[in-house]
């Protein structure tokens, strides 16, 4: 699926943003949803930890761009994490 993917950072910033951010949004949506997830943010950290898996496997293809991308928009949402865990009551 991401062999086509073009080296360069920009999408790997994409494809660091997209992946995360959709995972969160349903993780967001089951800790509202459900009493007993309202206190695992450790299942938003995981869905950022997804940039890990996704930084490995281009490193091993050789595009290092990608994978540079992917660690810059995974700094970004830990930036975002911890203003949460910052400004939650």
């Amino acid at each position: 699926m991401f062999r086509n993917v073009k080296n360069s950072v920009l999408i790997g910033l994409g494809i660091g943003a997209l992946v995360p951010g959709v995972l969160v949004a349903g993780v967001w949506y089951l800790m509202h949803r459900f009493a007993f997830l309202a206190k695992a943010d450790l299942l938003l950290i995981g869905c950022i930890a997804v940039n890990a898996l996704l930084m490995h496997y281009f490193f091993k293809q050789n595009k290092d761009n990608v994978g540079r991308g992917i660690i810059s928009a995974t700094f970004l949402w830990a930036f975002a994490f911890f203003y949460y865990k910052v400004t939650q009551s």
